[in-house]
């Protein structure tokens, strides 16, 4: 039972985001999910163990992009509202403590969901991401901002 929820589950998400809950839809959003499912399972099997999720510190994760959103889209509104625009983009290194696949995607995707920073790749041995930020004037405050800030409570939840 627990096998076919997950991917019933994914296909009345896809029928909602392509908003069409027609049978052809569905057996179609089925065949995807079934297909994302067999491929993501079969590389957890061979990978590392499942997460432990912690549901208050996953809330309050999001509570901080939701606020980190906020701050950096008004951030970038007043830097590129100004006359002169006074930027100084760049590409930082920010080591990472979090080890694990998916604590690494999640962290990058973060920090590129956030107006003004883009996540641009990750070192071959997963030790170090490389961030493009649109004022890079203190790389080492915003590798102190996103360490204290994401990554901290990307653990929390996680671990």
């Amino acid at each position: 039972m627990r096998r076919l929820l997950a991917p019933a589950v994914l296909a009345l998400a896809w029928a909602a985001v392509t908003g069409s809950f027609a049978w052809p839809n569905l057996v179609l959003g089925l065949a995807v999910a079934a297909l994302a499912l067999f491929f993501v399972r079969g590389h957890a099997r061979a990978g590392a163990r499942p997460a432990a999720v912690r549901p208050g510190r996953l809330l309050s994760l999001l509570a901080l992009f939701v606020k980190e959103l906020a701050l950096s889209a008004w951030r970038v509104a007043v830097l590129v509202a100004r006359p002169r625009m006074v930027l100084r983009p760049g590409i930082f290194a920010f080591p990472l403590t979090v080890t694990s696949d998916f604590e690494i995607a999640l962290l990058a995707n973060l920090i590129t969901l956030t107006p003004g920073t883009l996540s641009v790749d990750v070192s071959e041995d997963r030790r170090v991401l490389y961030v493009h930020a649109l004022d890079c004037s203190d790389p080492a405050g915003a590798r102190r901002g996103i360490a204290e800030g994401f990554e901290r409570k990307i653990m929390e939840a996680f671990r």
